[in-house]
Order: structure tokens, then C-alpha cells, then sequence
């Protein structure tokens, strides 16, 4: 029944609907602090689950068909975002597997043993040992830890706090949060460059990300420009060849991203770009904010529910 209403929703040529996905991580074993985190198992049912369904495509090639209007049935991209040591590690020898290819869309400045703002925050929390995290020096008030629900309420509203401030007063805030609980950080969280260039070889596709994943409505123009064209560079430099994708990090349109950074996006010569708004993409959509989602859910059945439902948000 989902495969034929998908074909019905989703049909060939040009009445065609794109459908990307978009993933972050990819986890060896369930974390019982974020029970709902991407798994082994589950990514694994999920590659099965597209793979019965859809006609899984390369990026590149989905957008090239999408702009010329020759899409096949039920046409579906994936991706994941940031650049996590795992997407190595752990989701791309599943995908290989089930005879899918994803593009990963790579922040440059976390390659090599960095770690991203956000993470500081959940590794602090996880890791701290006092039942009270005590930031109100930082303007960011107390927070009791000790429970799993403890944690995760912590960790929302710290993330809430610091995501929109300016970049460099977020990565100097995160570190004084993990100074102050006075825990040990792990530096392996996200991938080397050495992974990047031996997925690339697998056969997966790799786009650009920034450098170190800002809020681009909230740089100038000279500014957003440096970032985007500063990771396609690294990039290309590692792969000896162009690329010509990008995602927009948090990529709330308007919200995360504005039309000067698609401006920018666009004057770097990408062939595509990639939003984080809901819905699927049809011929005539702007190529530089195509739609991506994340369905969440566990069974087959309610995986396809949501996947009809993410189309007609196209």
C-alpha cells in the first residue's frame, strides 16, 4: 500500500517529487541520555525501508534530473549533516550494505579532532560528576543533574541559550562551560580528513558545510562568504575535485539562513544547496534551498506515513 502512494505522489518525469533525507549521527549502541539518536539498528531498518520503497539517487545526479524534470518514481536522496566520526565509522558500511549512497555535508573546522559548540554542551552535562552545574557566572543560570531527564533539560536549555550568539562568544562561552565543570571532553567526535577522503573513494558524495557552522543570517556578507567558500576550498583541495553542494547549517530559511547567503551561495558557482525546510522539491523549485527532513518514527508502517506526508509538504 505505501509503495503505491508514494508512486502515486511521488510519480516520473516532470510531475516529480524529490524527497531528501537528512541525518546527523549515527550511533554504534543506543545512548539512554538521547533514546531517540539515530542507531546502528535503527539506520539499518531505515536503509531497508528506503531502499524497498524508493529510488535512491546521488545528490548530484538527483538535482540535474530535477531541473530537467526527469526524476524517476518515487525519487529519494540522503544526507547527513556536520560530519561526525561515526557517519565513517558506523553509517556508511551500512549504507554500503543495502547498496545506498548519502552525501555528507562536511564542517571543516571540527575535521581533526574538533568538536562542535553544541557537543561541548551534551559532553559537559554527561560527563559532569556534581549533581548541580552551577553556570551563573556565565548569565546561564543552575542546573540540576541528577537524572537522565535532569540532563536532557540542561542540555535544552544551555543549547537554547548559546545557539544564537555570535559565533565567537559561543565557541568562548561553551569552552568556559566545560572549564567550570571541570570534565574531560572527547576529541574524537568528529571525522579526520583522512575518513573524508576514504568515503569520498567509497563512493559517497561530499558537500560543503561552512567551517565552523555559524548562523549565517547573522554574519555580513563578507563574512558568510568566507565561511562557505573557506570549507568548498579545504574540500576541494582534499578530494582534487570540485564540489559543488552545500548545506546551510541549523537551515531554517529566513531564520538560519537569509536570501543574501543563497545570494553568496550562488556566486560561489554551487550547483545546489540544501535547506532543512520540511517538504519534498519538484522542477522549478529554487535549486539553492531545496527541501530536506528527518522522519523520526520507528515502525514500517508510520516511516512511510511520514514520508507521504513530508510530500505533500512539497
Amino acid at each position: 500500500m505505501v509503495k503505491t502512494l508514494l508512486q502515486w505522489m511521488s510519480p516520473a518525469g516532470a510531475g516529480a517529487r524529490l524527497s531528501t533525507l537528512i541525518f546527523h549521527r549515527v550511533l554504534p549502541a543506543p545512548d539512554p541520555l538521547f533514546p531517540d539518536e539515530m542507531d546502528a539498528r535503527r539506520f539499518a531498518e531505515v536503509c531497508g525501508w528506503l531502499k524497498s520503497w524508493f529510488n535512491v539517487l546521488p545528490l548530484d545526479q538527483a538535482v540535474i534530473r530535477l531541473k530537467a524534470g526527469t526524476l524517476p518514481v518515487r525519487a529519494a536522496c540522503i544526507t547527513f549533516d556536520d560530519g561526525y566520526a561515526d557517519n565513517f565509522e558506523v553509517a556508511m558500511p551500512i549504507l554500503q550494505r543495502h547498496g545506498l549512497t548519502a552525501t555528507f555535508f562536511i564542517a571543516t573546522g571540527f575535521l581533526n579532532g574538533g568538536r562542535m559548540w553544541n557537543d561541548t554542551i551534551i559532553e559537559t552535562v554527561r560527563n559532569g560528576t556534581s549533581p548541580l552545574l552551577d553556570f551563573s557566572s556565565l548569565n546561564l543560570g543552575r542546573h540540576p543533574v541528577t537524572t537522565l531527564a535532569d540532563k536532557r533539560a540542561a542540555i535544552a536549555a544551555l543549547i537554547d541559550q548559546v545557539k544564537y550568539q555570535p559565533l565567537a562568544q559561543r565557541i568562548s562561552v561553551t569552552e568556559q562551560i566545560a572549564r567550570l565543570a571541570q570534565v574531560q571532553l572527547p576529541q574524537d567526535l568528529m571525522m579526520t580528513s583522512l575518513q573524508v577522503k576514504a568515503m569520498h573513494q567509497a563512493g559517497m558524495q561530499i558537500g560543503a558545510h561552512t567551517v565552523s557552522h555559524p548562523i549565517l543570517a547573522r554574519l555580513s556578507e563578507d563574512q558568510a562568504r568566507q565561511e562557505i567558500s573557506d570549507s568548498q576550498i579545504f574540500l576541494e583541495r582534499l578530494l582534487g575535485e570540485r564540489v559543488g553542494l552545500f548545506a546551510y547549517p541549523n537551515g531554517k530559511p529566513g531564520e538560519d539562513y537569509s536570501l543574501q547567503a543563497v545570494e553568496v551561495v550562488r556566486s560561489l558557482g554551487f550547483d545546489a544547496a540544501f535547506s532543512t525546510q520540511w517538504g519534498a522539491s519538484r522542477q522549478g523549485d529554487d535549486p539553492l534551498q531545496i527541501r530536506r527532513f528527518t522522519p523520526w518514527d520507528r515502525t514500517r508502517l508510520r516511516f512511510g506515513m511520514r514520508m507521504l506526508r513530508n510530500l505533500r509538504e512539497g
